[in-house]
């Protein structure tokens, strides 16, 4: 069988399926560009460098024995033929057959054709993006206080971040956090010197915790001087230029885009019957609708929830890791000719960090949480959900360095062009117009 993704869904249930299945019932393989898969919960403190990013990434071939793992891309799906198209990171483009598929390609991040979002705009949906901003944050006041531009210092100091949910609300706070504390390094850059702006469309913020919470939550942002635009759209980032649509404007040397996410392209790119808004049509079995031996779930699937009629589970980590035990027993029952099993949760509530100390939470529907509690509730709660006891001992360490030493501001942007150097290396050089020997 082959699993289609690396995330949440695919590496827990490719682990029950190991769990499960006799030696030599089945053949599992599983195909992600990553040989990691990524605790994305945890990414915001790692962006704000709380946590190692290698310690939010779980080596897929580490945790999965008997599962071959490919690394590389299915770029197209023939469900009729049970194939697929497999581009490897590295070599030619090859097919590969199937008797049961596993869709669990996750999700990218939802993009707008908004004018120079594409060039400006920064993601927080992988590791590499995390730590890339925590570097070029860390840059940026370095910039502000190297500068004797008022403008370019401005702009250096302005940080744009656009999605009001769990992602944006949690980056924005947490990197404010590490910028307010990392002033204290520069003497001419002072808390008042940084602006902070989240941009929201909607009238609210962090929906998933409530609106009782999620007000408090604003309010709490806005304590901290978090310019916070509700009914607000980012109409245009050409040349780090940030137009709003309440006429403001203004020079941003940092923008973060967490508006949403859409299906893996993979899942376009294939026969498989579709949902309306692009997802696959998956029933409460966590099949494929339509198509014998296709299974899905997490944030490539639409999945109906049983206790709400007419409406999906959200597409989060708390459904993907509950789907996968379920998922993996129907592919064991349709191996054996046995029943399915219908997938059914109730959510159990909602945590979010906003940087040191402060949260939000609410819980079980009805214990509503802010502050230092919220935070306690978020840290204590993705400590039990991260994957293996490694990383959570891992995690806590990183933690308890963090309470016994200060906060480290030690910035590598260098790392996203590790050939740069080289290249100046190799230049060749010139001396008062005339081409120097290089010494041998």
């Amino acid at each position: 069988m082959l699993i289609v993704g690396g995330g949440y869904l695919g590496m827990y249930t490719a682990r029950e399926l190991e769990k499960k299945l006799g030696v030599g019932e089945a053949r599992i393989t599983i195909v992600d560009p990553n040989a990691y898969m990524t605790y994305q919960p945890f990414l915001p403190e790692t962006a704000a460098g709380s946590i190692s990013p290698r310690n939010v990434v779980v080596p897929l071939r580490k945790v999965l024995k008997r599962t071959k793992v490919l690394n590389g891309r299915v770029i197209r799906i023939d469900h009729a033929n049970r194939t697929v198209d497999f581009e490897p990171n590295e070599g030619r483009t090859r097919q590969i057959g199937y008797d049961l598929i596993v869709m669990a390609a996750g999700a990218i991040s939802r993009t707008l054709p908004i004018p120079g979002l594409a060039e400006w705009g920064i993601g927080i949906k992988t590791v590499q993006e995390a730590a890339y901003l925590r570097n070029h944050v860390l840059e940026q006041l370095s910039i502000a206080d190297s500068t004797d531009d008022p403008a370019l210092r401005r702009k250096a100091l302005n940080f744009v971040f656009v999605g009001g949910g769990f992602a944006g609300a949690e980056a924005v706070a947490e990197l404010e956090d590490l910028a307010r504390d990392a002033t204290r390094m520069y003497s001419s850059i002072g808390i008042d010197d940084l602006h902070f702006y989240l941009i929201e469309a909607a009238d609210t913020i962090l929906p998933e915790v409530g609106p009782d919470v999620g007000q408090k939550s604003l309010n709490q942002l806005r304590r901290r001087n978090i310019d916070v635009r509700l009914s607000t759209l980012l109409e245009s980032a050409v040349n780090q230029h940030i137009k709003l649509s309440d006429g403001t404007e203004f020079d941003a040397g940092t923008l973060v885009w967490t508006a949403g996410v859409k299906p893996s392209p993979v899942v376009q790119a294939s026969d498989l019957p579709l949902g309306p808004k692009g997802h696959l049509d998956t029933s409460e079995y966590l099949t494929i609708n339509g198509a014998d031996g296709a299974f899905a779930g997490g944030d490539n699937a639409q999945v109906p929830d049983l206790n709400k009629p007419g409406s999906f589970y959200p597409p989060n980590a708390q459904n993907a890791v509950r789907q996968a035990p379920i998922l993996a027993g129907n592919v064991i029952a349709t191996l054996r000719g046995k029943p399915l099993r219908a997938y059914r949760h109730k959510n159990l509530g909602a945590v979010a960090g906003l940087g040191l100390q402060k949260g939000a939470a609410q819980l079980f529907g009805k214990i509503k949480l802010t502050g230092r509690l919220a935070w306690w509730a978020h840290r204590s709660y993705h400590l039990y959900a991260v994957p293996t006891f490694n990383r959570k001992l891992r995690v806590l360490a990183d933690w308890a360095l963090g309470f016994l030493l200060r906060r480290d501001f030690a910035a590598l942007p260098e790392m996203s062009e590790p050939h740069q150097p080289f290249e100046e290396a190799s230049r060749p050089q010139v001396h008062n117009g005339q081409l120097l020997r290089r010494a041998s």
